[in-house]
């Protein structure tokens, strides 16, 4: 992902619509950023009063935890699986989470094996 635009570039665009007089489209084209862009950056400065781009990434909770964590854990080394399967099993028990979920808990918790013949 592309890091946001320098707040000094903000700041220009966004005077050069308020205290300028240019139109959105005006100081985009002078400025060399979308259009959209510029119509944003005013947007938001005049709603909280400042330019800085929000927060990008952070935290995600795992979903799966608790007693379904405890339960997958168990079902997962007592007999061998399919992550299909298990996301089905899940499903009957109340948690419904997608195949990529499931994964990445199965990986995460070091519960794959290589399956031989």
């Amino acid at each position: 992902m592309g890091r946001p635009y320098s707040d000094d570039l903000r700041e220009r665009v966004v005077r050069a619509v308020i205290k300028g007089g240019l139109s959105r489209h005006q100081a985009a084209a002078q400025f060399g950023v979308g259009i959209s862009t510029a119509i944003n950056w005013v947007r938001r400065f005049r709603e909280t009063g400042s330019v800085k781009p929000d927060q990008i990434g952070g935290y995600r909770p795992k979903k799966i935890e608790g007693s379904h964590r405890e339960w997958l854990v168990q079902r997962c080394r007592e007999t061998d699986f399919t992550v299909r399967g298990l996301v089905t099993e899940l499903a009957e028990r109340g948690l419904k989470v997608d195949y990529r979920t499931m994964w990445e808990f199965v990986h995460a918790e070091k519960l794959s094996y290589k399956k031989r013949r």
